[in-house]
């Protein structure tokens, strides 16, 4: 896998270069702000680029954008975004951009080397790979007139697996249920939070962005 690292901390990119390096993987750039970014990302066009949200010069939100101008101008390049928080914000305006080849990690995520390397192949592969905690925050709800409360159990646990990109098949193996039991699940989803069938829109899509963008 190709891979450009973009953060501005030297010292964490050399760590994650060597930890990539390891695993075979090849960091053809490491880049220390967002436009850099960019256009480590046009000179090589890897398979996966790895931003911090927050990078020079106001260390706010310019890894961000630079993700998303990735996401526009490169679509088959995967985007992982690395954040010390969960910050609401940046992962809905992750998924509005499409919910395929896009991750949002914590950084101590990173610290489980078995999830981040995960993560990394999930993206590669045109999945999504969403931090289990980004995905608990983001779900929490106190409205009690909010359609989501109607879910069940079971049917929250199906969708917060789908935020975390998890196929059928994967939400199946992870809950212990068989995959038709889960396509029900998501069916019900669909018809409790009112989303019709269309030939232009992804259901499954629309679903996880009506969780995290109430």
């Amino acid at each position: 896998m190709r891979i450009v690292l973009a953060d501005d901390s030297a010292l964490l990119r050399e760590g994650l270069a060597r930890l990539l390096a390891d695993e075979g993987h090849d960091v053809v750039a490491g880049v220390g702000d967002g436009d850099a970014m960019v256009q480590a990302v046009e000179r090589h066009r890897p398979d996966v680029v790895v931003a911090d949200v927050r990078m020079p010069p106001t260390h706010t939100d310019e890894g961000l954008r630079a993700a998303l101008t990735v996401r526009q101008t490169a679509p088959d390049v995967g985007v992982l975004v690395l954040s010390q928080y969960v910050e609401k914000r940046y992962a809905v305006e992750l998924l509005t951009q499409g919910a395929t080849a896009v991750g949002y990690l914590l950084k101590d995520r990173v610290a489980h080397v078995d999830d981040f390397l995960t993560a990394l192949d999930r993206i590669a592969g045109g999945g999504a790979a969403f931090d289990p905690e980004v995905v608990r925050q983001l779900l929490a709800r106190t409205s009690h007139s909010d359609p989501l409360d109607t879910l069940t159990p079971r049917e929250h646990a199906v969708l917060a697996r789908m935020a975390e990109g998890c196929t059928n098949a994967g939400i199946a193996e992870a809950l212990h249920v068989s995959r038709s039991a889960v396509e029900k699940h998501v069916n019900a989803i669909f018809d409790k939070l009112e989303l019709p069938r269309s030939g232009t829109y992804s259901r499954r899509v629309l679903a996880v962005l009506r969780y995290l963008g109430s």
